[in-house]
């Protein structure tokens, strides 16, 4: 299946420099300090000024890149308008800058303006009792346990600028035109709720929805301890194979622009559902979920990565355990233990 995905750009843009993927849409990076050291930008040219697609880490040296490609090859016009795909702070982190400094227009879902809105605001200097409560539940160790009760915990205004009153909404089945192309809203979940997709004529910004190489994070958080972003991954993959066309160029929000997307959506798919069997094998065994890394990552996860594969690892329990794959108890230490029902 590999082979039915092909990569039509071997280079990457550089710091501060554009490719351009189709006429009128100029692909460019913004630098992440992560393992997944960066995020897709694009710049759709309107004829007398730009529509940003996503923004980048409100941070020193994404505002520093930002400088470079505002004084560089997007020096001509300005930008008018940034189109957020979601409210991650990767893809939404200076629309507030870009609105504020640069007078654009910001357009987006409203499940992302509110999140991020409400996110950005919601400042913690530690650890709250529902999130030390979530930690325990996960069955963290008693030293890392007390790690979390100490430490500050990540805070979304840490990267992302704020947002000021006011947006445009967009939603499933609108039409917006960019860089003389109509583009039809496709709203997906799972990733993110309410996660905008743009498909045209051969095109498809795609953000987190649709990312070549690898796996889009599915997490449950403390704030909806019970969600289950796995079973509206997998719908919203159902409904976009509808849309899928092999020689469709995806402009995806990580990696490398890609065709081949009904051969992609599979494997995004199948790489849940894979994960699912093996987590529900693994489970024979009664575990908690900081012990199920292995199973579901075939590796064993620490340091920076943990976090959210803690959340992505409880996200699959809470799926299987909704659809009554697996049971669940609190032990004697208050964590959930889950132990597997059916083979």
């Amino acid at each position: 299946m590999k082979s039915l995905i092909n990569y039509p750009f071997e280079v990457i843009p550089e710091e501060g420099t554009v490719i351009e993927v189709a006429p009128l849409i100029l692909w460019m990076r913004l630098p992440l300090p992560m393992r997944l050291d960066h995020v897709n930008v694009f710049a759709l040219d309107e004829g007398d000024s730009w529509t940003i697609v996503d923004t980048g880490f409100d941070t020193k040296k994404s505002r520093e890149v930002w400088a470079l490609l505002l004084k560089g090859p997007l020096k001509s016009k300005p930008v008018k308008r940034v189109i957020v795909t979601h409210y991650h702070p990767d893809h939404i982190g200076l629309a507030g800058w870009f609105q504020s400094e640069h007078g654009a227009e910001l357009v987006t879902t409203r499940t992302s303006w509110l999140m991020a809105r409400m996110l950005v605001l919601d400042e913690q200097v530690v650890a709250t009792p529902k999130s030390l409560m979530f930690y325990k539940r996960a069955g963290l160790s008693a030293e890392l346990y007390e790690e979390k009760k100490k430490e500050r915990p990540f805070n979304f205004s840490d990267v992302v600028s704020p947002l000021p009153q006011g947006y445009t909404r967009i939603k499933e089945g609108d039409s917006i035109v960019c860089a003389g192309r109509t583009w039809r809203v496709r709203i997906g979940n799972g990733h993110a709720p309410e996660h905008a997709t743009l498909w045209s004529e051969g095109i498809v910004l795609g953000g987190d929805q649709l990312l070549p190489s690898i796996s889009p994070n599915l997490g449950v958080y403390a704030n909806e301890p019970e969600a289950d972003p796995v079973s509206e991954w997998l719908e919203t993959c159902e409904k976009l194979k509808a849309y899928a066309s092999s020689d469709q160029l995806i402009l995806p929000g990580h990696k490398l622009p890609f065709t081949g997307l009904p051969t992609r959506i599979e494997q995004l798919s199948e790489n849940h559902y894979s994960a699912l069997e093996r987590l529900t094998f693994y489970l024979q065994k009664p575990s908690v979920a900081s012990e199920c890394f292995l199973p579901l990552f075939k590796r064993e996860i620490s340091g920076s990565e943990y976090g959210m594969a803690l959340a992505e690892t409880i996200a699959h329990l809470n799926h299987l355990f909704l659809a009554k794959k697996v049971s669940r108890q609190i032990r004697p230490d208050g964590a959930y233990e889950y132990r597997a029902l059916t083979l």
